[in-house]
């Protein structure tokens, strides 16, 4: 029986890496809406999907940031009550982009550099962001390090095809199960999406989307 599911995440770049594990897990997900909010709005509206949760699971994924942010208690303090089964709430630690860099040997062809410039321990990194910028800046590719790394004097962060590019790296190469080795953040979410048992209260919600 299929896992009707709403995603929400915070950009392109996470839901292709949801999609990505989906595909690869033996459980039948099946994605029937995505919302993409930022950490803010989501935080502010926990406790209303918290509670929609009950008719239909939801799957929340944020990047963690900093280690004060410890995950238990921060969705302890965003939801008042407690926590439905049907909401997965995941934190990529610190950020999606250290789950991604965890496949090190197929990042590092993807970047065309070294796999031993690609940290060992990426959920240990305080900004895998900027780490994966700094990479790609190494890069022997020029057309990805134009799409990945900003222009000189960009207000943006990312290049401009930061999300593009690496959500089809995550699509056609990345694997969730050889990441998770050296990601426990990521191995403890694929842990409990196989686990994952749906409590349908609305029974009208749980055939299809």
């Amino acid at each position: 029986m299929n896992i009707h599911i709403t995603l929400i995440v915070e950009d392109a770049f996470s839901e292709a890496v949801v999609r990505a594990v989906f595909s690869q897990i033996e459980k039948p997900y099946r994605v029937c809406n995505v919302l993409k909010w930022n950490k803010h709005k989501i935080q502010h509206t926990l406790s209303d999907i918290n509670n929609a949760s009950r008719g239909f699971p939801y799957l929340v994924l944020t990047d963690q940031d900093t280690k004060k942010d410890c995950p238990p208690n921060q969705i302890e303090k965003w939801i008042h009550g407690g926590v439905h089964p049907n909401l997965l709430y995941r934190f990529a630690t610190m950020e999606v982009e250290s789950w991604v860099m965890a496949h090190r040997e197929c990042f590092a062809k993807f970047l065309s550099v070294s796999a031993k410039k690609i940290p060992s321990h990426p959920d240990e990194i305080p900004h895998p962001k900027e780490c994966l910028i700094s990479l790609a800046r190494k890069s022997r590719n020029r057309r990805l390090r134009e799409d990945l790394v900003p222009a000189p004097g960009a207000t943006s962060k990312v290049g401009p095809d930061y999300n593009g590019r690496l959500s089809e790296f995550v699509r056609n190469h990345w694997r969730a199960e050889i990441a998770a080795q050296n990601s426990p953040s990521l191995a403890r979410a694929l842990k409990r999406l196989r686990e994952f048992k749906p409590v349908y209260q609305n029974t009208g919600n749980s055939s299809g989307c």
